[in-house]
């Protein structure tokens, strides 16, 4: 258990008006941040619904901004009750916008324009047109036709905040074509880009000649990550295959002749032809077999997380050293947990190099640590656990005397995740409070019941329970 003094927020705000962190805005920030912790977290405070809305199409939420008909409509959710801040004109489907990433002004850099100082929704259209939206208004930026000879599709960060990777959809060619025995060479693409003021890197091309089959591909820290239906999961240097293979640098706004045809890079209907074309295997990094390519790295140093590759493995994980594959002491953690859906892990998204892992009726918060003598080592340990509350049904395993006297024991065997039992649905980590919520279900009677804790991130201590008022759909699937 951590300390339990909490802060002063009088005392606080009254070193603050007398300017007591004036010197450093850090400071100030974190001083803010840690009232508002304890104006949320104190016993006091009550929650209530102030707005209620539906939609027909999937709810996106960015940085107290909620996305309404594919991100055409955003309601500010700061003020006391939300408000709408724009809605985009209405547009045909093959201009709706497809997926969008929120992009916030770098500290410390100089920028061409004032508008780029303020934060911009990164759209990707279904006419394959990137635009730069203002996050306040609605109004187009900037806009790159990307090209024609693929679908792009989805958008995420290499490096958030700093670049992007624009992925198409996967090549599986016609029905015909596929009749005939004909083979699509290429598979998908990835195209690269600098944010604010947009440059490009590069787009290019997956294919089957040098990588195989491949089921998916996607950039991630400057790796390309590729994945096989085997489980197998590869991974490559992006820098050293721009270096490698780059055909022609392409500058956007920039007129090009590109196989016989002459265009202005980034716009229509010339696009942004495919620069960087992959003619031989390029070095590889590391490769790991994975169940469903299940795989992440994280941790201080360097570790990854796998399942083995065999589906009675599913629900146990692996912890092992990127330097050397070699297995942490206490590395393979399992649930063992009989339920429907399966548990999940993950490196904490802190930073701190932990890992959370969740399960029906525990959230585990796992550290890594030297292996004592030995700092070549590390051991996995638990840092904390949050139990779901529940109480042992007392009807189990209790004798029942049938007419003839004779005795019979019943044994009921319940899934840990059986509706009627308090079972974790969703685990989060809010960043600025530097707190750990996590949603709890419970059915009673015809509808589920839930209610949100916070945690302290530090410790896993309870801090504050609110309870629901809407019902929860206790069989949907929902996973942090």
């Amino acid at each position: 258990m951590g300390p339990t003094q909490k802060p002063n927020v009088c005392r606080q705000l009254s070193r603050r008006a007398l300017g007591f962190f004036s010197r450093d805005a850090g400071v100030v920030q974190r001083t803010n941040l840690g009232i508002l912790r304890v104006l949320v977290c104190q016993e006091s405070t009550k929650f209530k619904n102030v707005w209620t809305t539906h939609s027909k199409s999937p709810i996106a939420y960015e940085r107290g901004r909620i996305y309404f008909d594919n991100y055409r409509c955003c309601v500010s959710s700061v003020a006391s009750e939300p408000r709408k801040l724009y809605e985009m004109p209405k547009c045909s489907k093959s201009e709706k916008i497809e997926d969008a990433l929120l992009w916030e002004c770098p500290v410390g850099e100089i920028l061409p324009n004032s508008s780029d100082y303020k934060s911009s929704l990164i759209a990707l259209t279904a006419h394959n047109w990137l635009f730069r939206i203002s996050a306040t208004t609605g109004k187009v930026l900037e806009k790159i036709y990307l090209a024609s000879y693929c679908k792009f599709r989805y958008l995420s960060w290499d490096t958030p905040q700093e670049v992007i990777a624009v992925k198409s959809a996967q090549n599986k060619g016609s029905v015909l074509a596929r009749q005939a025995g004909i083979q699509q060479p290429v598979l998908l693409y990835l195209a690269v880009f600098h944010v604010l003021p947009f440059s490009l890197i590069g787009i290019l091309e997956i294919n089957k000649k040098i990588f195989g089959n491949v089921t998916d591909a996607t950039l991630s820290h400057g790796i390309l990550i590729v994945m096989y239906s085997s489980g197998l999961v590869r991974l490559y240097s992006f820098q050293a295959i721009t270096e490698q293979f780059m055909q022609q640098k392409l500058d956007l706004g920039c007129a090009c002749r590109w196989g016989g045809t002459a265009g202005t890079v980034g716009e229509a209907p010339f696009g942004i032809p495919c620069n960087i074309k992959i003619t031989d295997t390029p070095p590889l990094l590391f490769e790991v077999s994975s169940l469903e390519n299940a795989f992440q790295i994280g941790g201080h140093p360097w570790h990854y997380i796998i399942t083995p590759n065999k589906k009675k493995q599913k629900g146990v994980f692996h912890i092992c050293a990127l330097k050397d594959n070699s297995l942490a002491k206490n590395g393979i953690q399992e649930m063992e947990c009989c339920s429907l859906e399966s548990d999940w892990i993950y490196f904490h998204p802190d930073a701190s190099g932990r890992i959370i892992h969740v399960g029906p009726s525990q959230v585990k918060v796992l550290k890594l640590n030297e292996v004592e003598n030995s700092s070549a080592q590390h051991q996995i340990s638990e840092d904390f656990v949050i139990l779901a509350n529940r109480e042992k049904n007392k009807n189990e395993n209790l004798p029942t005397v049938t007419a003839s006297g004779r005795v019979v024991k019943k044994n009921f065997n319940l899934l840990d995740d059986d509706p009627e039992q308090e079972t974790f649905k969703i685990v989060d980590y809010e960043d600025e409070l530097d707190l750990l919520s996590v949603v709890a279900v419970t059915q009673i009677d015809a509808e589920g019941k839930a209610h949100l804790d916070f945690h302290c991130n530090e410790y896993g201590t309870l801090l504050k329970s609110i309870p629901l008022v809407e019902s929860w759909d206790v069989v949907s699937r929902v996973h942090g």
